[in-house]
């Protein structure tokens, strides 16, 4: 079955350009990871430092094969070192 996952993630307001760079960088990566089907970048108009990946992947065992990868090793401590909260 399809899971899709939607990430809010809320960031100091100085962190902004960073991650949409580090986004930048490694969304390529991230949409060929087995399994993975969509991946997309969105923003709040309101308060425009929070962010939601929204993804879409053919099962869970491959996102579980995803969160174990070096892809995700190297982006998600980048990321959340940008955190004003933690994401949900």
């Amino acid at each position: 079955f399809m899971v899709t996952r939607i990430v809010k993630m809320t960031f100091r307001p100085e962190a902004c350009d960073e991650f949409i760079g580090i986004f930048e960088e490694y969304k390529h990566k991230i949409r060929a990871a087995e399994g993975c089907t969509h991946l997309e970048l969105l923003r709040q108009t309101q308060g425009g430092n929070v962010f939601f990946t929204y993804s879409k992947w053919e099962d869970e065992k491959y996102l579980e094969i995803y969160r174990k990868s070096a892809t995700f090793a190297i982006v998600w401590p980048l990321t959340k070192a940008l955190f004003a909260e933690p994401a949900e």
